[in-house]
């Protein structure tokens, strides 16, 4: 059923959603006599008492009032009043609103066996279209001819239509391509193609992400703070020049790149800029194109063009599902960078979520398991507190499609089968519902009971107790991760599990957009959200001088504007590293992590600055070079210049170093941002120092010799962006 955005919007300015739901979608009215009185949560010290709108099959909507103070609850709250709403009501819409009546937001819950559960919201503020809010509500009406057929699946299928639906079109990504060539064009003063295009790239991301961060009001209170800029300096051009000179440059590097006290403006072009945060993240640094061509330059006809072509789709800086093809959000940039790459050329291919979770969890948590044993043995042991988890509720680590059917007692046509091979004649039929996994036969359902009762059976009798037989055996490997930390009976072995989550390294070589670093992210979070909260029950009853590693951990967090950004930053920093042949690629990568950790801020007072990443996600080619200190010993071989004593042993000690320094300044509750920028000076002069060396090891390898200076300088540009030494790093 379609639902106009006028039909709509009286009742949402009214705030009226249970008419809304009753009278125009064909929801039941929420009544005491069909569905349980309205909930009441708590969540930390305040208790929240949701009223019911709508019912329909099972499947109910509440409405969420706001803080102490009347406002919006924020992103953090509103997950947690939604974990309490789960434990009474499995299936459910929340509508959080303010007591002004001013904001709504829309939050459904997606949730897969063996994943996180994500969270999709729709925000619609007084004044606002109705429009996106009116095509996802209409895939949820009922008509009175559906009524009768429509079940508890079909309500929550519904839901997930409405909320999850992934439609990002073709239009969008052949608009996108015809805007990147026509804007391509319009650049001058680099002579290159190749440079060109990369140039083109690396500015439509940093407007992309400009774009994003304005809709939700970061630029001086301006939801169109880019297109308005450009109309004030296009009619001040005499004093002004042009756009990309004159005000985008000194933006990027004055405005975005330093703290307001250091800003180096004119009070007019101060006044034009106005009030933007300090971003950092390097995103916006010189870049070495800027700086390799003095006359680069852009027409406004260019920003002109591009931000008209912006202005036709709804950004929107939060993991909502796409309902309309003019809604974008930050997930969709690596889909656009997937498409507009040449797939048969570069062999750039897009890994989906499923693969990238599936092998992100199975290499990922054993090695944290691993890093975590030797700290404190005991806890490892068979018959430990730790591999109990697995007797004492076996099915709780078994997915729910691998149970499914298998507690119900078989029908006697197929119990006789399994004995007599003679009377399996309908084996090879469709399973009966109940029993049966889509298209699943009875053979195939015997099959996979046999095989559930024998895992079951294992857990039970204790006999599994190593990490690696949970992969074997296909268990939920994620939840055990996050239950294990949950459970830690003691602070030393909770100390091991945090150590190890702080300290492992997750690089991929080849990696895109950033595909399998987002499943690494996924992974990792809800393992530092567990050691938090066990830290916390730790020292809620403990003697205030106990636990004052847990203490310091937790204050840290909460210097943060959520916790949710300081675990992100934490992974961002800490734990992942990619490389990727494409620069183009890399920045992309960047760019949505960056874009991950904005979404969690919900004013611009709370927005801090970005990490810098740039030794973190580069560009390179992982084919050529030294990927171990192995490979490099063996080019050295018989020279002294390596080794303990050696130069380039020492250089490499001194770059790990200025590393670890770096991210401890990008961690620090301090401000230290001079600190900061000498740290990246110095590590970049590190790396400059170790380079040299090994490239003119590596030159030996290859046959070029490293003083014929022409010779060695082709040889390095013929394999530029050149090799990535990871292990220095």
């Amino acid at each position: 059923m379609s639902l106009s955005a006028a039909t709509l919007k009286p009742y949402l300015t009214s705030f009226n959603l249970a008419k809304l739901f009753t009278q125009e979608l064909g929801w039941d009215k929420y009544s005491r006599e069909k569905t349980p009185p309205p909930l009441t949560v708590v969540v930390g010290s305040r208790t929240y008492a949701l009223r019911g709108i709508a019912v329909k099959r099972g499947v109910q909507v509440f409405e969420c009032p706001g803080d102490a103070d009347g406002k919006l609850l924020d992103y953090p709250t509103r997950r947690l009043v939604e974990k309490e709403v789960t434990k009474s009501a499995a299936e459910h819409l929340i509508v959080f609103t303010d007591a002004a009546k001013t904001a709504q937001v829309w939050q459904w819950v997606k949730r897969v066996p063996g994943q996180p559960a994500a969270y999709r919201e729709v925000f619609w503020r007084k004044g606002q279209s109705a429009e996106a809010l009116a095509q996802k509500l209409g895939t949820v009406s009922v008509a009175l001819s559906e009524d009768e057929a429509l079940d508890l699946v079909g309500t929550v299928t519904r839901l997930k239509d409405a909320f999850d639906r992934d439609k990002v079109t073709k239009k969008f990504f052949d608009h996108f391509h015809k805007e990147h060539g026509k804007f391509l064009a319009f650049i001058t003063g680099v002579v290159s193609m190749g440079d060109r295009a990369w140039y083109a790239s690396l500015m439509l991301n940093r407007l992309m992400f400009v774009y994003f961060i304005q809709k939700k009001g970061f630029l001086d209170g301006d939801r169109h703070y880019l297109r308005n800029r450009l109309a004030t300096v296009r009619e001040r051009n005499v004093k002004f020049h042009n756009f990309y000179r004159a005000f985008l440059m000194k933006l990027f590097r004055e405005g975005f790149g330093r703290r307001a006290d250091e800003r180096a403006f004119g009070p007019e072009l101060a006044k034009l800029i106005g009030n933007v945060p300090y971003l950092n993240g390097g995103l916006f640094d010189l870049h070495e194109l800027e700086a390799a061509n003095a006359d680069l330059d852009i027409p406004d006809e260019a920003f002109a063009r591009l931000f008209a072509f912006f202005d036709q789709y709804d950004w929107h800086l939060d993991s909502r599902a796409l309902a309309k093809n003019n809604e974008i959000n930050p997930d969709v940039l690596g889909h656009i960078f997937e498409k507009f790459v040449n797939q048969k050329q570069m062999g750039a291919y897009y890994t989906k979520e499923d693969i990238t979770d599936y092998i992100g969890k199975n290499t990922i948590i054993p090695r944290l398991f691993d890093a975590a044993k030797p700290h404190c043995e005991i806890a490892f042991a068979p018959g430990s507190a730790l591999w109990r988890l697995l007797a004492d509720s076996p099915d709780r680590y078994l997915y729910a499609a691998v149970r499914h059917g298998v507690n119900v007692p078989l029908p006697p046509h197929i119990e006789r089968g399994i004995l007599d091979v003679a009377q399996r004649g309908g084996w090879n039929k469709l399973a009966d519902e109940g029993f049966r996994l889509p298209t699943e036969t009875w053979r195939e359902h015997v099959a996979r009971r046999q095989r559930c009762l024998a895992v079951r059976a294992r857990l039970a009798a204790g006999e599994v107790h190593a990490i690696n037989d949970l992969i074997t055996l296909n268990l939920d490997i994620r939840q055990f991760a996050s239950d294990a930390i949950a459970g830690c009976e003691g602070p030393e072995l909770l100390r091991a599990f945090y150590k190890a989550v702080q300290e492992i390294t997750v690089l991929d070589p080849t990696c895109g957009s950033g595909a399998f670093l987002f499943a690494a992210l996924n992974i990792l979070q809800p393992l530092y959200d567990a050691c938090l909260d066990r830290m916390a029950a730790f020292v809620a009853d403990a003697d205030p001088k106990a636990f004052t590693d847990f203490r310091l951990t937790l204050k840290e967090a909460e210097a943060h504007p959520s916790r949710d950004y300081f675990v992100l930053k934490s992974i961002v920093v800490r734990n992942l590293y990619g490389v990727d042949i494409m620069a183009e690629a890399v920045e992309i990568c960047k760019l949505r992590l960056f874009l991950k950790l904005v979404a969690q801020v919900e004013t611009v007072e709370h927005l801090e600055p970005l990490p810098d990443i740039d030794f973190n996600i580069r560009a390179g080619n992982t084919l050529v070079g030294f990927a171990t200190r192995a490979d490099a010993q063996k080019a050295f071989a018989g020279r002294l210049d390596f080794g303990e004593l050696g130069p380039i042993e020492k250089d490499a000690n001194e770059l790990a170093r200025l590393f670890r320094l770096f991210q401890e300044y990008q961690t620090s509750l301090q401000d230290g941002t001079l600190a900061l920028n000498f740290s990246k000076a110095d590590l970049r002069a590190s790396l400059g120092r170790l380079r040299s060396s090994l490239d003119a090891a590596l030159a030996d390898v290859y046959g070029i010799d490293p003083d014929d200076a022409a010779a060695f300088a082709a040889w390095r540009a013929s394999h530029q962006p050149f090799h990535w030494f990871a292990e220095f790093h």
